[in-house]
């Protein structure tokens, strides 16, 4: 079995969190997720949540905490892991995407994702989690490289 490894930034303020509007790569209908891509070869998953928050919302990202680990068995047949951060972007930067692929971004509160129709279900379950209170120290998830 392939593994996708992706990452997912949840930003809250004052009770909204930032969300991107997208289509989903099935059909063309607009779809909100957090900040969040694929793990590049390579890279760590900070980096690659880092890099991605930044592509899709034109804003730096500093992850605080990691919230889980998520496993999204898909509708096209691909199993997703997905490691959830929550953090901070600037208080007054407004969010411009860099990504072609993002159609805008969003702040946005639980009920108002749901409305408007989540990407996934790892959406919700990160964002409840969070919610919930989970959060877990960065060095829970680490990087290194073979030294043989």
């Amino acid at each position: 079995m392939a593994w996708a490894v992706t990452v997912a930034a949840i930003i809250e303020r004052q009770g909204r969190f930032l969300m991107v509007e997208e289509t989903d790569g099935v059909n063309p209908e607009r779809v909100f997720n957090q900040p969040a891509g694929h793990v590049d070869p390579g890279e760590s998953a900070l980096q690659a949540v880092i890099r991605e928050t930044l592509e899709e919302t034109g804003l730096a990202f500093e992850p605080q905490h990691f919230i889980g680990i998520y496993h999204l068995q898909a509708r096209n047949g691909r199993d997703y892991l997905r490691l959830c951060f929550s953090g901070t972007v600037p208080d007054r930067a407004i969010a411009r995407p860099q990504d072609p692929e993002i159609l805008a971004c969003h702040w946005l509160t639980r009920d108002e994702i749901i409305a408007g129709r989540p990407r996934s279900s790892a959406v919700l379950h990160c964002l409840d989690d969070y919610l919930a209170g989970r959060r877990l120290p960065l060095d829970t998830v680490s990087a290194f490289h073979c030294d043989r």
